[in-house]
């Protein structure tokens, strides 16, 4: 571990989430004595990388970004690549060129485990990560059944101020000031303006949003039916678009509402809760209305448009979702969890293998031990205490990634062979490492 840290090394960001996080995470690195760059594709992640003097414009057609990154591998001996999110389409490229060359891929992700945490992992993640080829026995070991889940299930999302802010400037600097960078296109499908405005508009009804969410949950409290809960996740967003089968959230909830319509109890209501950073883009409540009537269950479900989970989740029967992080916040509780796509957490030991008709007749719980075995393994392994956004949080977080950045393993392998990185303020390290546990035995 010691010649890792001693060995000079070339880091290559690419793009990260929102705001100044990469760029203060390349900073430390460099404090240990290794060199840092970027390659920005938009004035949005040159306005976020300190360092001007190594950042690298991408200005040329998408075409050509292969030769491009292939040079740059060459020219400045690139070691490590490091990017958020492994399936945007300069990513995908980056990450099948590094692996042809040797190069360590660093992925970083919304932590699974939100808000307290974020996600660091190798080559993969979500749907790609080595989480889904391990064997159950090893994401659901049995010593760490036999282990107090120390740490609570988070309630909220974290650093929403700040996120929501981010975005804006992100996508306020690409509107305004991306002269240098005439062949940008988005990722995403809708144009940059667009972006830009639903940002914008979040932020100037943040105040009117709150208050809708209050009244609505307010009206939920005093409820007086049984429920089963929808979580719903942003369209556009990866998990969605490339780990479920679904590509839009319209005919995510017709499916479900015609199984819910067909198979509930007649005295059974359905609640849709909308993602925290939901802009509207989806139409949830014009597709709810829509098919509540197109159903006949217009008077049997109810649309949250945020609000804090906890209270939602508490009384609730069961939680269908795609492929939410946040349906572990469910399997925390004890509560059925029926999933709809691939999500790193479906393992058939706590979430349901019925049928989604099945499930609404009669949705079985989870085996609880299991899954709060498979949640600290996630805290031991690849959940890295802070956030992308708040100052704090990225304190927090960047304090603890050279160790595993710098490990020859990724986090799930090292922690399988005893050589776990984590440090005893991540909340589990005091729990034995499964090599330590089969020698005592």
């Amino acid at each position: 571990m010691n010649n890792d840290l001693q060995k000079k090394r070339m880091f290559l960001f690419l793009q990260g989430p929102h705001g100044p996080f990469f760029s203060q995470l390349a900073c430390a690195l460099e404090s240990y004595g290794h060199a840092t760059s970027q390659i920005g594709f938009n004035q949005g992640d040159k306005t976020f990388w300190a360092n001007k003097r190594s950042f690298i414009p991408f200005t040329l057609p998408i075409d050509a970004w292969s030769g491009f990154l292939q040079r740059e591998f060459r020219e400045k001996q690139i070691t490590d690549l490091v990017i958020y999110n492994d399936t945007r389409p300069f990513h995908k490229t980056a990450i099948q060129a590094a692996h042809a060359k040797g190069i360590n891929v660093h992925i970083f992700e919304e932590g699974y485990l939100r808000p307290y945490w974020i996600t660091y992992e190798r080559n993969g993640s979500n749907g790609n990560s080595k989480l889904m080829s391990l064997a159950q026995s090893a994401v659901v070991p049995d010593h760490l059944i036999l282990n107090p889940d120390t740490v609570p299930a988070p309630c909220h999302w974290g650093d929403m101020r700040e996120h929501i802010f981010y975005g804006a400037v992100y996508h306020w600097c690409i509107l305004c000031a991306n002269r240098q960078f005439p062949n940008f296109t988005s990722h995403r499908e809708i144009s940059i303006r667009k972006e830009f405005r639903l940002h914008l508009k979040q932020l100037i009804f943040t105040p009117a949003r709150m208050a809708a969410r209050f009244w609505a949950n307010l009206t939920l409290k005093f409820r007086t039916y049984p429920y089963h809960l929808i979580l719903m996740q942003l369209q556009h967003d990866s998990a969605i678009q490339n780990h479920s089968p679904f590509k839009t959230n319209a005919s995510f909830l017709e499916f479900v509402l015609r199984s819910f319509a067909n198979n509930a109890a007649p005295h059974h209501h359905l609640v849709i809760k909308a993602h925290p950073l939901e802009d509207g883009r989806s139409e949830i409540a014009y597709h709810l209305r829509r098919l509540g009537a197109k159903f006949d269950i217009n008077r049997r479900i109810h649309y949250l448009p945020g609000g804090k989970l906890a209270h939602v989740l508490d009384p609730a029967l069961s939680v269908v979702t795609v492929n939410s992080t946040a349906g572990q916040q469910a399997l925390w509780r004890g509560i059925p969890v029926k999933t709809l796509g691939k999500a790193i957490y479906n393992q058939n030991k706590f979430v349901s293998e019925q049928s989604l008709d099945a499930f609404f007749a009669d949705p079985k719980a989870p085996n609880l031990p299991a899954y709060r075995a498979f949640r600290n393994f996630l805290l031991l392994t690849s959940q890295i205490p802070g956030g992308f956004y708040s100052k704090a949080g990225r304190q927090q977080a960047i304090a603890r990634l050279a160790k595993k950045m710098f490990h020859p393993l990724d986090p799930y392998t090292a922690y399988l062979k005893g050589e776990t990185t984590h440090n005893k303020q991540d909340g589990l390290a005091s729990l034995p490492s499964a090599a330590a546990l089969v020698a005592a035995e």
